[in-house]
């Protein structure tokens, strides 16, 4: 009885593969917004950061950096619809997913630091509490955590890595 839920769970899996799957609307809908918001996402990101010159040092450069390659790596996709890329897009929002974490550490302990020297007396929750609403945006780096899951999401599944002929491209 199991072995048939399965069997009947792969087969409606596979089935959505089919051009005539009534769902395979929905799907590339909604996989096509998600394409659409990370690319304004990364856009309006890379904007950002270069109008506030997210520029000093290696740690601002990051994201930057990053960004950028996620711009290049979004339209060499929408351009070849290969496997390659998408792996390749797959790969780098991991690492802004790494960089997001990193980045809101960084900005925390700079706040922390700002508000010792500012106002020594503070401690505890009132440190950690001004130190969240500091200077530099303490979440800020968070959206590179957000445009590394909504890439995620959109190479999840991917019609491009389902094919069996590494060559095989997605129709225009």
């Amino acid at each position: 009885m199991g072995g048939e839920a399965t069997g009947s769970t792969l087969a409606g899996m596979a089935d959505q593969h089919r051009p005539d799957h009534p769902h395979r609307s929905t799907i590339e809908l909604i996989r096509w917004g998600l394409g659409a918001v990370l690319t304004i996402g990364l856009v309006g990101t890379q904007v950002e950061l270069l109008l506030l010159k997210h520029t000093d040092g290696f740690w601002q450069l990051v994201p930057v950096v990053l960004v950028g390659c996620g711009v290049l790596v979004v339209a060499w996709f929408g351009l070849s619809r290969s496997r390659t890329s998408l792996r390749a897009l797959q790969v780098l929002m991991v690492v802004f997913l790494a960089s997001g974490a990193i980045g809101t550490l960084q900005h925390f302990r700079g706040n922390v630091a700002y508000e010792r020297d500012s106002n020594p007396s503070l401690s505890g929750m009132a440190l950690y509490r001004s130190a969240l609403m500091g200077s530099t945006p303490a979440l800020a780096p968070g959206t590179m955590i957000q445009l590394g899951l909504i890439g995620l999401m959109f190479a999840f599944r991917h019609p491009v890595l389902a094919s069996r002929n590494r060559r095989e491209d997605l129709p225009s």
